[in-house]
Formats: C-alpha cells, structure tokens, sequence
C-alpha cells in the first residue's frame, strides 16, 4: 500500500500530544480522522472541533493526503 502525508495541528490542551513529525504526518489514503487520533493515541473524546482544510468536518471524515487537519479540545471559558 502506497503512504502519503497531512499536516496534523492540535490546539490547547492538545497541543503536548502532537506527533513529532506534525507538519508530515504519514497516513495511509482513506484513512478516517478517528483511526488517525487513535494512532497517535490522541484521546477522540477531546476532539471537539475538527477542521480539514480551514472546513468543519466530523470524526468519520476520510483523509486522502495532502489536506491541513486542526483540532481543538472543547473550550471552556466565557
């Protein structure tokens, strides 16, 4: 199976579990942004937010390779 890469950026709290290699995060194509969380062991009950290419998208989004994913904790704060 051929690899290709996406940039991974997590916000917050989040932020201490990004992967070193973040800016090249290898994926394999199809892959969702659930499984991916649960590779890098990053809790998928604290993605509260999910953006894939500056859009809102869900945890079952696939990922082709290529796209910018950002995630962000819920936020508390008013």
């Amino acid at each position: 199976m051929s690899s290709t890469h996406i940039q991974l950026k997590l916000f917050a709290a989040l932020t201490p579990l990004s992967p070193e290699n973040a800016d090249r995060v290898p994926i394999e194509p199809g892959v969702s942004v659930r499984a991916l969380l649960e590779r890098y062991n990053i809790p998928v009950v604290k993605a509260h937010l999910i953006f894939i290419n500056g859009v809102k998208r869900c945890l079952d989004a696939r990922l082709n390779g290529g796209e910018r994913v950002g995630i962000f904790p819920p936020v508390a704060g008013g």
